[in-house]
């Protein structure tokens, strides 16, 4: 398959808009920035073209589709119900990076909900995304654009590494600015679950409709769960070499890197740390890399997946990060370092 790229980093260019909208409405696939990280659409109510997002990923079948959508009307169209308190979420923070989960109506395949009656859906913060969604019919379904289980995609060389000649275009429009997946809450219950934390935390759900639950299944490992959301069951965003997360206090850390690294490089070993603006310099060996500073988390954020893919092409064999510990979206960087360590945690 030839792999066309649509430069917008200036801005959106209507031609190239009509053409990946073209490919939308004829089920082919469009990578696609948003405020969060970059998608891999399809149309969401055709479920050959959603198939044909899984095999270009090679995703879990069982491993359901986010639906995007532009307008808060076309929620409408493809649930069961609208609770009121979707209503007032959306009213809050869509277009943003918040994700919920409805019963589906009989639109929506379950190709896209990967065989599940409920169905997830956002509306991205972003013009491109949602020009994009509507010119390809309105319901674009759309995980990170890259190979299943790694470090997900924050620029369009990150989607062209993973996915070139699988899929027919990536639309690139500069950077993404979270950097991180939407927050996803489950509304088709009694009480709103957290499913996967992100920018959008539980204090600021909270906020709005009062209690809102954190799934019990969000730090622990359970591989025999069927996944209601993405995210939920494999092993994502690793890196290619071992990842270890270090967690302790600051100076601990540090000195347990330095022990780690000085035995690893006894055995030939290429080590990567991930640390901070505060600490990079403390660090004695290795290939040190920055996440940005502890004070300004939206740079962790913005920086993880970046970090982790230039580790990967540096062929280091094993890694050793720091823990985040960040006020806002603390629990979602760590929830992703988490799984793409495969939750190694030493804790000193």
């Amino acid at each position: 398959m030839k792999t066309i790229i649509e430069d917008m980093t200036t801005g959106i260019q209507a031609a190239g808009i009509a053409r990946a909208g073209k490919i939308l409405r004829n089920g082919g696939l469009v990578a696609f920035p948003t405020e969060t990280v970059y998608g891999l659409g399809a149309n969401a109510l055709d479920e050959k073209a959603a198939a044909k997002i899984y095999a270009a990923k090679g995703r879990p079948s069982d491993n359901p589709l986010i639906v995007h959508i532009a307008e808060t009307e076309a929620l409408e169209e493809i649930v069961v119900q609208v609770p009121e308190a979707a209503r007032q979420l959306a009213r809050a923070f869509w277009p943003g990076p918040l994700t919920m989960i409805f019963r589906k109506n009989d639109r929506v395949p379950y190709g896209t909900t990967g065989g599940l009656d409920t169905v997830a859906v956002r509306m991205p913060d972003h013009e491109i995304a949602r020009e994009m969604i509507r010119a390809g019919g309105g319901y674009i379904a759309a995980p990170s654009a890259n190979t299943s289980g790694r470090p997900s995609p924050t620029t369009a060389a990150h989607v062209a590494d993973d996915l070139w000649g699988r899929i027919d275009m990536i639309i690139d429009g500069g950077s993404v600015g979270i950097g991180l997946e939407s927050t996803i809450v489950d509304l088709s219950g009694e009480t709103p679950v957290i499913l996967r934390p992100g920018y959008i935390n539980q204090e600021m759900l909270q906020s709005v409709i009062g209690t809102v639950e954190m799934d019990k299944g969000l730090i622990a490992a359970d591989s025999s769960v069927r996944p209601k959301a993405p995210g939920m069951k494999y092993k994502h965003y690793a890196p290619k070499a071992e990842l270890v997360i270090i967690e302790g206090k600051a100076g601990t850390v540090v000195d347990k890197i330095n022990k780690l690294i000085a035995e690893g490089e006894k055995k030939g070993e290429m080590i990567g740390v991930i640390g901070t603006d505060e600490t990079r310099d403390a660090y004695r060996g290795g290939i040190v890399k920055s996440i940005g500073s502890i004070h300004e988390e939206l740079t962790i954020s913005q920086h993880l997946y970046g970090i982790l893919r230039e580790f990967d092409e540096l062929a280091v064999t094993k890694i050793y990060s720091e823990a985040f510990d960040t006020p806002k979206m603390g629990q979602a960087i760590m929830n992703r370092l988490i799984k793409a360590a495969g939750h190694q945690i030493w804790k000193v």
